[in-house]
């Protein structure tokens, strides 16, 4: 089982930020950020444009990302003229 590590929160003006451990650190000084159920999950963000290129492809071969389709009503139907 990994050792498990806390991190220290602290109040920067009106913000929460996480302080993080050495072994935690992230390249860059932007993360991707999204909840996940009462937990959040930090990701790095591609910096370079291959690696964006990357990321796309992973995005379109998981399939999770639409499975859902496009929640959206269904438009009116009626006479057009």
């Amino acid at each position: 089982m990994p050792k498990r590590t806390v991190a220290k929160l602290f109040k920067n003006g009106r913000s929460q930020a996480v302080r993080l451990p050495r072994e935690f650190r992230f390249e860059g000084d932007r993360v991707r950020i999204r909840r996940m159920g009462k937990g959040v999950l930090l990701e790095p963000m591609p910096t370079d444009p291959e690696a964006w290129f990357a990321e796309l492809d992973r995005l379109r071969k998981d399939d999770s990302f639409f499975a859902g389709g496009r929640r959206q009503p269904k438009p009116p139907r009626g006479k057009i003229f």
